[in-house]
């Protein structure tokens, strides 16, 4: 047993260099939270969370299901309004005081429903980019498609009932970082040909890709995405696991994705990557 639990530890240490190699040495933190759930930390501090759901997220570390221990958080993204993407980013976008870009109609919806005032749910579509740092010129997010659903299930304090509104198109994520290196958070999302000109367009290093299937590609759609598509240094597998109907794992995916100059980094819910 501890023989497999260091040959294990070998591996994944194997793949972190060669990840650092791929990339080249640097200073961004990109921390897994299970699901889709991200906490990014830019070369420059900056700290980005990514489809914040953490208190009822089965795979979340304890320490993390109390949002203090996220630390400081300057901004948040939302990919689409299902509770498993957005559950605690209101609470935390009201705790910093942190804008939450995410369909604009989404946000439109936050704002009319009183969840989060204007000035924290800003607007954007597809294709649209934003600064969001005016400190930090060099750091750009751009949302693109993603092909899924969206809807936001909100509880109506006056009735005590769920009521279900308009949660905007779904989207990925282009994060641009200070230093050049492009972060593509595909959200939740199935197959669709223009993941082609997103690969060719904006030609990310490090993919976050869903493998569960169900909801999402399964990992032989993954695979075929990442190797005759995106192309990316780096894929870290996401959003499996955390139900019955998610049973894609990064094994299956790593296996059908087959030898590639794609690097597969699957990391345990809390661990990090540092680049």
């Amino acid at each position: 047993m501890h023989t497999l639990l260091r040959r294990l530890s070998a591996t994944l240490c194997g793949s972190l260099l060669l990840a650092a190699s791929a990339l080249a040495q640097g200073n961004t933190e990109l921390q897994w939270l299970g699901q889709a759930a991200f906490r990014l930390t830019t070369p420059s501090g900056k700290v980005i969370v990514i489809d914040p759901w953490l208190r009822l997220n089965p795979k979340t570390p304890a320490e993390f299901k109390n949002l203090d221990k996220l630390g400081k958080v300057d901004l948040i993204l939302v990919t689409h309004g299902h509770f498993d993407h957005i559950a605690d980013a209101p609470a935390l976008a009201l705790m910093h005081k942190a804008r939450v870009y995410a369909p604009g109609d989404l946000n439109q919806t936050l704002n009319v429903l009183g969840v989060l005032p204007p000035e924290l749910a800003p607007r954007m579509n597809k294709s649209g980019t934003v600064t969001p740092f005016a400190d930090v010129p060099g750091l750009k997010i751009t949302a693109v498609k993603a092909e899924h659903s969206s809807v936001y299930v909100w509880k109506n304090p006056a009735t005590g009932k769920d009521e279900t509104h308009v949660g905007g198109e779904p989207v990925g994520f282009i994060i641009e970082l200070e230093n050049g290196k492009k972060i593509y958070h595909m959200g939740d999302t199935g197959l669709f040909m223009d993941m082609k000109f997103i690969g060719e367009y904006y030609k990310p290093d490090v993919l976050l890709i869903p493998i569960g299937g169900n909801f999402t590609m399964d990992p032989v759609q993954a695979a075929y995405a990442t190797r005759e598509w995106l192309k990316p240094k780096i894929a870290i597998p996401m959003h499996y696991g955390t139900n019955p109907l998610n049973q894609g794992t990064p094994q299956q995916y790593q296996q059908a994705l087959g030898q590639t100059a794609t690097q597969v980094i699957p990391l345990q819910p809390g661990e990090s990557l540092r680049f």
